[in-house]
C-alpha cells in the first residue's frame, strides 16, 4: 500500500512539474509576442513565423526556397490596393477592435446550418498576428492564441500601422511576401504602378496565395471591385 501511495505521489509531482514547465513556456511565448508587437511601433519586421514555416517546409520537401520581400511604407502603397484588400479580407476593419463579432456571428450561424466547422471572419489584425507569430496550419489552439493576442495588437498599434504591416508581410505566392514583392512577381511592376483592376485581382489571391494567380481571378476580382464601389472607393 505504501508503494502505491509513493507511486501516486511521484506521478502527481511529475504532473505538477510538467504543468509548471508548460506555464513557463506559455508565459515566455506571450511575453515574446507582446514585446514583438511593442517593437513594431518603431521597427519593421525582419522575419515572420510564416516565412520560417515556408523555409522549413521547403527543406523537408527537398525544394529550393527564395524569399521575396521588400518593405514599403503605407504612403507608397496605392490606395486602390489598400482598399481592395480591406474590401476582400475585412470590410469592417476600421469599425471593429480586432475581432469582427458581427461577421463571426454570421459564420458561426452558417456553420450550425451546414453542420461544418465554421471558417472565415478572420480580420486583418488576426491574420497579421498569425503571420507574425503563428503558422498557417488551422487549429482551435491557433485561433485561441489569435483571439488573445489581437486586443494587444489593436491597443499597441494604430489601424494604419496594422494595415501597413499586414500589406508587407502577408503571403502572396511561393516565397512572395508583401505588396511590393507581389506586384513585381505577378505583374513585373512596382506596387506604385498597379491599376485598380490589378489591385483587385491581387487581393482576390489572398485566401489561397499558393494556389491562386491574379491573372485567373476575373470573377472574384470583379466582385471585389463592386465591393469597393459600395464602400465609396
Amino acid at each position: 500500500m505504501k508503494r502505491i501511495f509513493r507511486r501516486g505521489g511521484r506521478a502527481r509531482e511529475a504532473g505538477r512539474r510538467v504543468l509548471r514547465v508548460l506555464l513557463v513556456v506559455v508565459a515566455a511565448f506571450y511575453l515574446f509576442c507582446l514585446l514583438g508587437l511593442l517593437s513594431l511601433r518603431w521597427w519593421n519586421p525582419v522575419l515572420t513565423s510564416v516565412q520560417v514555416q515556408r523555409r522549413v517546409e521547403a527543406i523537408f520537401r527537398g525544394e529550393s526556397y527564395a524569399k521575396r520581400a521588400s518593405f514599403l511604407p503605407l504612403a507608397h502603397i496605392p490606395l486602390h490596393l489598400q482598399h481592395a484588400v480591406i474590401a476582400a479580407e475585412d470590410s469592417r476593419f476600421y469599425q471593429h477592435s480586432g475581432i469582427d463579432w458581427v461577421e463571426l456571428g454570421k459564420v458561426i450561424e452558417k456553420g450550425w446550418e451546414t453542420d461544418r466547422i465554421p471558417r472565415g471572419a478572420s480580420t486583418i489584425t488576426q491574420q497579421l498576428v498569425k503571420n507574425l507569430f503563428l503558422t498557417t496550419h488551422p487549429s482551435f489552439i491557433r485561433k485561441g492564441i489569435e483571439f488573445t493576442l489581437v486586443p494587444f495588437a489593436e491597443l499597441i498599434l494604430s489601424k494604419e500601422r496594422l494595415l501597413e504591416l499586414y500589406l508587407n508581410v502577408v503571403e502572396w505566392g511561393p516565397g512572395v511576401f508583401g505588396a511590393e514583392a507581389a506586384s513585381r512577381f505577378h505583374y513585373r511592376l512596382p506596387a506604385s504602378r498597379l491599376t485598380r483592376e490589378q489591385s483587385a485581382r491581387l487581393a482576390a489571391c489572398l485566401p489561397a496565395p499558393l494556389a491562386r494567380r491574379p491573372q485567373e481571378m476575373h470573377r472574384y476580382g470583379a466582385e471585389i471591385l463592386r465591393r469597393m464601389e459600395k464602400m465609396g472607393w
